[in-house]
């Protein structure tokens, strides 16, 4: 029963993986569909590989946690084994949230642009299959409420 539940514990934060928020320059939310957005031009300086930081949920942490807390009430009976539940829980609740956070980490690029107008911008974004920038590469600026992505 307890390698079930802890099977269960585990595919059901997994499949939550898929659900983080895309970070991409292809990827728009509900609410930009249909939306006047904001375009402007610019010259790429500078690309700059960088980590953007992945989900930090309970689901993780609470999968971890129910996981731990029945590996850890497995090792003794009587007041050892609820002890070392509580020990499990903790250490799993930490660990199925460092988890969470480093499977959901995307690799990003930092693209710093000299715009039209003169300015200097920098935008990170989650690296696409789709999108291949180049320094010097002219490319739009889109704004869409908070929201401001690079495109070719």
């Amino acid at each position: 029963m307890k390698d079930r539940l802890v099977l269960l514990l585990l595919v059901f934060s997994t499949s939550l993986v898929g659900c983080a928020k895309d970070l991409s320059g292809e990827s728009y939310s509900r609410s930009e569909a249909r939306t006047v957005q904001t375009v402007e031009y610019g010259i790429i300086e500078q690309l700059r590989p960088v980590r953007i930081e992945g989900t930090k949920t309970p689901i993780g942490a609470g999968a971890g946690a129910a996981v731990g807390g029945i590996a850890g009430s497995g090792i003794r009976g009587g007041k050892t084994g609820q002890v070392m539940a509580v020990i499990g829980a903790v250490a799993g609740g930490l660990a199925g949230a460092a988890i969470e956070e480093g499977v959901t980490r995307p690799s990003g690029v930092e693209i710093t642009l000299k715009m039209d107008n003169g300015r200097t911008i920098a935008i990170v974004q989650r690296l696409s299959p789709n999108e291949r920038y180049a320094v010097g590469d002219r490319v739009r600026v889109i704004t869409s409420g908070q929201a401001t992505r690079v495109s070719h």
